[in-house]
């Protein structure tokens, strides 16, 4: 693609040094002289031409009329009207770009037809002031700088805000729209129903245009987000050692929308962390707690996935360890915070601000900037160390795990900040490692393999439970991810079984196995070993 020309036209004998002057401004500029070349009537050849037939065809050729108007009209040409005022005429006929700037003069100070010229530009078009070589060069840098914003040759403002060109309102899921309406309205009070036209619902959420779509639009509530943004994914991964190394335990790339993503992937998280059952002194369902919080999580998350570059070609991770849970996305801080600020309590400053809203507006977030400082606080009540908040060339929160006090083999050299220590309480899962190799001759054989959500199931699972009792009780909340990675895996494991024939049923409950009871038996008493 060529450059974008620039007509610029004057009287003259009036702006001559103001024209040359623009014209080297535009093609020294890094930014303008990328993009755009200016016409100078005086830089053309001579030919045998007559000069108004020349002009009048470069004004058709450019893509921008530029005109400089001061106290003179200049000479009245065949039709009666000036050649500037012609040159006029024939871009707005042209439906070209115009952009008019005046000298800084009274009405007087004016020729009469100058006035009258005005008078008409007016009633077409914006113009701009200028006093000044100075004033003339800033202005028509900003106006030139609106042009490429407009017509995306440049993106200054958020991505999040940015129009998507290459898409429709059919790229948007009607469902998701409406199922966050309800979330909204329930949780914030928000003001529109499940009634109210999609395109309503978006423009009233500053994501619309008429009927053009802006990237949060997308980002939030497309059919297919990663059809226009391949790499806004989140990719999860454990593994059983202190780094990443083969083979990976379990890893899962997490597509969708906003919503969908952070849900999952707090859910996948949470399968893979161990879960502790508590008593049942205050309800039938006995309180239990994980090893990491559940908010600690979901808050690191929610940041990762919701203030993340999403112009990066990087997805989000999302990696458990042995000892701590590391979540890094490619994105920084505002200019001039420090790690420390967030410790603390701070303003809340979106990198995404379109999409920041509706994740407000659906409980996802608080506008307050009390979620990092809230992670900090809650795992101090947790017995654990503080969150560590990393910016490099991602942003990175480092989330620690209980550990057993690691010996000085088993601490990883490359990271030994990476390894804090709590030794107040060894996790239940460490504290059967240590019994399993101790009685290795009174332990039971598990031949199917168990992973940490099928087990968390089976320690809360009591007598006979619904679906619905049984997230409550692991505190999880996606359905979908429940049924398949907790439900129909402990059913094909055979620790748990249906109450009713049709798995549907709306009585629909579930109850341990004699497996299932024997293995949470010996799990009480320390004695089980999973081969």
């Amino acid at each position: 693609m060529g450059k974008i020309k620039i007509f610029i036209s004057s009287v003259q004998s009036e702006f001559a040094e103001e024209r040359k002057a623009l014209a080297e401004f535009i093609r020294a500029d890094p930014l303008l002289g990328k993009f755009f070349e200016p016409f100078l009537f005086e830089e053309l050849p001579a030919v045998d031409l007559s000069a108004p037939s020349v002009y009048l065809k470069e004004v058709g050729l450019c893509n921008i009329y530029l005109g400089l108007i001061g106290v003179k009209y200049g000479y009245h040409a065949s039709e009666g009207i000036s050649p500037t005022e012609r040159e006029y005429n024939e871009a707005t006929k042209r439906n070209k770009t115009r952009f008019i700037f005046l000298t800084n003069h009274e009405v007087a100070e004016r020729e009469q037809e100058v006035n009258a010229f005005i008078k008409k530009i007016e009633k077409e078009v914006v113009r701009s002031r200028f006093i000044g070589l100075s004033s003339l060069l800033q202005n028509v840098y900003h106006s030139l700088i609106r042009y490429l914003e407009e017509n995306r040759f440049i993106q200054l403002g958020p991505f999040d805000a940015q129009i998507n060109s290459t898409a429709s309102v059919d790229d948007i899921d009607k469902e998701k729209v409406l199922s966050f309406v309800r979330l909204a309205k329930s949780r914030r009070g928000f003001p529109l129903d499940e009634n109210s036209p999609t395109l309503k619902i978006l423009h009233h959420l500053n994501l619309s245009q008429d009927e053009k779509l802006t990237n949060a639009a997308l980002l939030l509530f497309g059919k297919n987000p990663q059809r226009f943004f391949p790499t806004a994914t989140a990719k999860c991964a454990v593994f059983h050692g202190f780094r990443k190394a083969k083979p990976i335990p379990s890893y899962k790339i997490i597509g969708g929308d906003i919503f969908e993503q952070i849900n999952q992937a707090v859910e996948f998280v949470m399968s893979q962390l161990d879960f502790r059952v508590g008593t049942r002194s205050h309800s039938d369902i006995a309180p239990g707690s994980y090893e990491i919080p559940r908010e600690v999580v979901s808050e690191g998350i929610v940041n990762a996935i919701g203030h993340r570059n999403y112009a990066s070609h990087s997805s989000v991770e999302i990696i458990l360890y042995k000892d701590r849970l590391e979540i890094s996305n490619p994105g920084s801080l505002p200019l001039g915070w420090t790690t420390e600020r967030l410790k603390q309590l701070h303003n809340s400053v979106p990198h995404n601000p379109f999409i920041a809203h509706p994740m407000y507006l659906a409980g996802y977030i608080e506008q307050l900037g009390t979620g990092t400082e809230d992670m900090v606080r809650r795992m101090v009540e947790h017995g654990l160390p503080e969150p560590e908040f990393i910016q490099e060339q991602d942003f990175r929160v480092i989330i620690y795990r209980y550990t057993l006090q690691a010996t000085p083999q088993a601490t990883p050299q490359a990271t030994p900040q990476a390894t804090p220590q709590v030794t107040e309480q060894p996790s239940e899962q460490d504290t059967e490692q240590v019994a399993m190799q101790n009685n290795m001759q009174d332990t039971i054989q598990v031949k199917t393999p168990l992973s940490t959500a099928v087990k968390n199931l089976i320690k809360v699972l009591e007598g006979e439970m619904s679906r619905e009792e049984l997230q409550e009780a692991l505190q999880l909340k996606d359905r979908k991810y429940f049924r398949t990675v907790y439900i129909n895996e402990a059913l094909n494991g055979g620790w748990i079984e249906m109450t009713e024939a049709e798995p549907n049923h709306p009585k629909q409950k579930y109850r341990l196995t004699k497996k299932g009871l024997k293995a949470k038996q010996q799990w009480n008493n320390k004695k089980i070993r999973l081969i």
